[in-house]
């Protein structure tokens, strides 16, 4: 796979990024501060948001987001899924 090839996520992986990049810059919250959040490098959180790094949350960053922000996990999922591309 050639470095400039764009990684693709999942659907509904990519939405949680993008849903955590929106409430991010929403509360005003640096990269930084996700990472400290999450208990993982801001170079990891920077990953995450490159769309070029195959990094992604998982469930215990979800939750540990849904504490410090006191919402929900079920808030950074989407309300319905996502079709099953038999090619995924």
């Amino acid at each position: 796979m050639s470095a400039t090839k764009k990684m693709v996520l999942a659907p509904i992986e990519q939405y949680v990024v993008d849903f955590v990049i929106s409430l991010r810059e929403k509360k005003n919250k640096s990269q930084e501060d996700i990472a400290d959040i999450i208990g993982v490098s801001r170079s990891y959180v920077k990953d995450i948001e490159n769309p070029h790094r195959p990094a992604k949350y998982n469930l215990k960053h979800i939750n540990a987001l849904a504490d410090y922000f006191t919402m929900s996990p079920g808030a950074f999922l989407p309300k319905h899924p996502f079709p099953i591309d038999s090619d995924s």
